[in-house]
Order: C-alpha cells, then structure tokens, then sequence
C-alpha cells in the first residue's frame, strides 16, 4: 500500500503507524498474508490531490479542507475519493517578523504569508475562515494574494533567515513552537482560539480502492486507532517516533512537549469537518455541499460521534 504523510506533528499517528509497522501487524493479524506499506512524504493539499487523482497514491493524509474540495470535485467520477478516517488538530499559528502586522487587518500587498499549498490546503482555508470572522464575510479571501505556497520546513527556514521576502508563516508544531523561539517573530492569529479544536487533517482514498479492499482498509483503521491509543497512553514513546520521522533537529524536550501540548488531539473520529465543508460551500469554493458529515467518509465510521 502506498501511503502518503506530511512533516508536522499532525501527521503523528501515521508517524507511529510507519516507524511500528502497525498496518503490516494488523493485517497479518487479520489473516491478510504479508502486506506491505510503502510511505511517502508530501506537503499541501495541491501535490497531493494531484498524486491520488494520477493513482499514485493509495492513502493519504492531508488537511480537510483539501479533502473535502477533491471529495466534492470527485463525487459521482471514476477518480471518485472517500474519507478513511479523521487524524489530528492542533493550534495553527500565524507567525510573522513584521513588527506592524498586530491582527489579520494589518497585512498588506507588501507581505508574503507562507503555507503549504494555496486557496485549498488546510492552512489557506483556515485563513480565509478567520477572515471572514475577523474581517467580514465578504473579505473571506481578502488575505489570500498574499500567500505563498511552501512547505512548512522550507517555511520556517525563510521566515527565520529573513532573505527571502517571506515575512509570515502559518506553521504547525513543531515549526511555530521553533519560529517563536526566535525574538523577531510573534504571532497574529492561532485557529484553536479563532476555530476551537477541529479535526485539521483527515486520511482519504480513492472510493474504488476502499470498495475493493474492505479487509485491508479494516486493518488500516484498526492500526490508526492503535497509534491513537499509543499517542494517547505513551507520550515518550510516540515521541520518539515523532523525532525519527521528522526532517528537522528538533531538542527531545522540545518534541514530547509538542506531543503532549493540550490543544493537540489524535482521533479517526472527525470532529468538525463538515463545518469546513459548509464555509466551502458558503464561498463557492466547492459545488457539492454533503448532507451529513458521514458522506464524506466510509461507512465504517458512521457510528462514531463525528461531526
């Protein structure tokens, strides 16, 4: 199975899921024979949709509202998606080195907020839902020349270096934990104090890969709901996963601190998905509008308490 995850700690259980061989131990416990995952690393909800619509991809973690724009752009197709299950949030933050930007009304054309992937990927349409709050809705989208797609690594290296003209960054732990430590940043805006604690990132698939391989993507749920249970009984011991999947040095101080941070939550139950597919609808960035938040995703989790 060709597995895709992102760089930050919101992609931790599929970071433990990888470095314990979850998905393979759960599907030789299933009967399923030797299964095997193959893992790849992608940031921004753009790359990805591409890659799962090429068939490149048989899984992939990626923000919400990515999914949810590919779930409505591919019902009733034959490149048709499905949500797997809900993964993780956390407190995105809006850091910058600008000392005249105080709140989301100060940014300029002068400024260049970056973010991996733009107008779709979980951190564009988080901004665009704080702005519509904060600056009106009819200025949902007002912030959005001014964004640049990066990815969150390469983010933060501009941010902090000053050389390249990016001026702010809505990062996720660990990078926004490491851009604050640096005295020429502070930070605008955070979406658990704009949004409260939303599922942020989901996992997804093509329909017809979930309809043909009901045994496998049992497996699949069953490891992801055992690194939840792991994240949530040892933090040290995810921690250390987390350490081993991430690109960036990172004080192991500083790593179990992020895993264990109180606005950060782990579950393959979504919570609050369906009201990104509402602001998407509302804005006319998505035709298809779900009835239910269940719609999006595969039956399995229709009697969880999702939303």
């Amino acid at each position: 199975m060709r597995i895709s995850r992102g760089y930050g700690v919101l992609y931790l259980p599929l970071m433990v899921m990888e470095q314990r061989k979850l998905l393979e131990k759960k599907a030789a416990e299933a009967g399923l024979g030797d299964v095997k995952s193959k893992w790849f690393l992608f940031d921004g909800g753009n790359i990805i949709n591409d890659a799962m619509l090429a068939g490149s991809l048989d899984i992939a973690g990626t923000g919400a509202p990515g999914f949810v724009t590919l779930w409505s752009k591919s019902k009733g197709a034959s490149a048709e998606v499905i949500g797997v299950s809900g993964m993780s949030g956390t407190g995105l933050s809006l850091n910058t080195t600008n000392p005249a930007v105080k709140s989301l009304a100060d940014f300029t054309a002068a400024d260049k907020i970056a973010m991996p992937g733009i107008k779709t990927s979980l951190a564009a349409v988080v901004l665009q839902m704080a702005a519509a709050k904060q600056l009106g809705k009819d200025k949902w989208n007002a912030l959005d020349p001014f964004t640049v797609g990066l990815p969150h690594p390469e983010a933060y290296t501009a941010l902090v270096s000053g050389k390249t003209g990016i001026d702010a960054h809505f990062a996720s732990p660990p990078y926004s934990t490491m851009e604050l430590r640096d005295p020429k940043v502070h930070s605008v805006y955070n979406s658990v104090q704009g949004l409260g604690p939303i599922t942020l990132d989901v996992v997804f698939a093509p329909k017809k890969f979930v309809e043909a391989n009901p045994k496998v993507m049992a497996a699949f749920l069953a490891a992801f709901d055992e690194a939840c249970d792991i994240i949530a009984k040892d933090k040290k011991g995810a921690t250390d996963d987390f350490v081993a999947s991430l690109k960036t040095k990172l004080p192991y101080d500083e790593a179990l601190g992020i895993v264990s941070d109180k606005d950060t939550t782990f579950s393959a139950t979504p919570k609050g998905v369906g009201e990104f597919a509402n602001f998407l609808a509302d804005v006319g960035s998505i035709k298809n509008r779900p009835s239910k938040w269940s719609d999006m995703f595969m039956p399995a989790l229709a009697n969880r308490p999702g939303s």
